[in-house]
């Protein structure tokens, strides 16, 4: 009985160490299995969420208006963590512009506040009252728990989306050129050993932040820290809105010199031409009512 007992289980030993070994080879394949979930989950340190590129724009009512925006917003859908603020110069929100924002898929803040007719004048800052209405709601509704870049982006300018990938790590306030601006191709900070020591531009060099509106960003929790920093309308003159609003934020040897050391242009300001509407019938309509 022994003699046919070991003879059976000599024929099974191999076949039972074969299982022994594949049972082996499945575990350790399922241990490496989880163990790679794991330390790919959970491992690896998580990068930080984005910070939020806040890009203010004042637009007005006027023939190229919706054009203006359409140009500005086929660039920022390309911008990745982005808060478009619009404000009107209007005593209500348009349709049109309701309806543009409603339709462009970007996150929004749809505002309005009127400029007073006195400040209308020529020669007169614009765009002061918007500009100080984004910055009020961003008070109100961001924290300084929240991470965040605030840019002024005029309606008649022309955004690389480089610009957004150099601002976004800006720390208090960055600055880069400007193209097309001051009656020059540019106008820049001039830059050495990572400061800011000086500006190459075509109009008032005196001023204590010779630079367009376009050419800075700063950081939400600057904005936050220093709530009465406004843009302001009494004493303040053309040119001087930049400087008289940087100055209550930062100092020049404070500056972050982006774009490759200041040294690439990145933003133009276009401006649309003037549109000819002299062929605009003043009796006859169409038939259709087209929104332009």
């Amino acid at each position: 009985m022994k003699s046919v007992f070991y003879s059976h289980f000599f024929i099974l030993l191999p076949w039972i160490l074969i299982v022994i070994i594949m049972i082996d080879m499945d575990t350790k394949k399922t241990v490496r299995r989880t163990a790679h979930f794991y330390l790919s989950h959970f491992g690896k340190p998580q990068r930080a969420p984005l910070p939020t590129i806040y890009a203010i724009t004042p637009t007005y009512s006027r023939a190229v208006q919706k054009a203006e925006l359409t140009r500005l917003s086929n660039t920022f859908r390309l911008v990745p963590q982005f808060h478009w603020i619009v404000v009107e110069d209007s005593n209500a929100r348009t349709e049109l512009v309701s309806r543009f924002l409603a339709r462009s898929g970007l996150p929004h803040t749809h505002l309005h506040v009127p400029t007073p007719r006195r400040y209308k004048r020529p020669g007169m800052p614009r765009a002061t009252e918007q500009r100080n209405a984004a910055l009020g709601w961003l008070r109100l509704h961001r924290s300084p728990k929240d991470s965040g870049v605030v840019f002024f982006a005029d309606d008649d300018n022309t955004y690389s989306v480089e610009l957004f990938d150099e601002m976004r790590s800006t720390r208090r306030v960055s600055v880069w050129p400007v193209g097309l601006v001051g009656g020059r191709r540019y106008e820049r900070p001039l830059v050495e050993k990572g400061r800011v020591v000086g500006w190459y531009t075509g109009w008032k060099a005196n001023r204590p932040f010779p630079i367009d509106m376009a050419g800075f960003a700063v950081n939400l929790k600057v904005v936050l820290e220093n709530p009465r920093a406004l843009f302001k309308r009494l004493g303040s003159k053309p040119g001087m809105q930049e400087s008289d609003f940087l100055k209550q934020i930062a100092k020049v040897e404070d500056l972050e010199p982006k774009a490759d050391n200041c040294t690439r242009v990145l933003v133009w300001h276009t401006r649309t031409e003037k549109v000819n509407l002299g062929n605009e019938p003043k009796h006859w309509q169409d038939s259709v009512q087209i929104e332009v």
